[in-house]
């Protein structure tokens, strides 16, 4: 866990893309299926630690920018239905739109590190 308030809980995700390691998932606390059904107050609250988010990963990871995504509906590659927005570090030709994420899950102890350094930052 990297971030937790009423409304949002943030952490490392389970699964990474090979040159983008740590990105977090931002995730409200009350179930809504997809972006349809999120409440403006989830929404901003969303947005919210999003941003804060974005700017510790900076510090914290030393990324050269961010990227967020977010999907909808099988179409738009929704495989979870609980709405969430992934928040990626980028660096200089990670090529993160080009590659597949990693095939195996990372354990709860890997992602330790990150979320550490995240919570430092904040």
């Amino acid at each position: 866990m990297v971030h937790r308030d009423d409304r949002v809980f943030a952490i490392i995700a389970p699964r990474w893309w090979p040159r983008n390691a740590g990105h977090v998932l931002i995730i409200p606390v009350a179930h809504h299926e997809n972006l349809y059904d999120l409440p403006a107050a989830d929404g901003h609250a969303v947005f919210d630690a999003t941003q804060r988010l974005a700017r510790a990963m900076r510090t914290a990871y030393g990324c050269a920018g961010v990227s967020t995504r977010q999907h909808n509906e099988p179409a738009g590659n929704q495989d979870v239905w609980h709405f969430h927005q992934h928040l990626f570090p980028r660096y200089p030709g990670d090529d993160l739109y080009g590659t597949l994420p990693e095939p195996d899950w990372l354990r709860a102890d890997q992602r330790h590190a990150y979320a550490d350094r995240l919570r430092d930052a904040l």
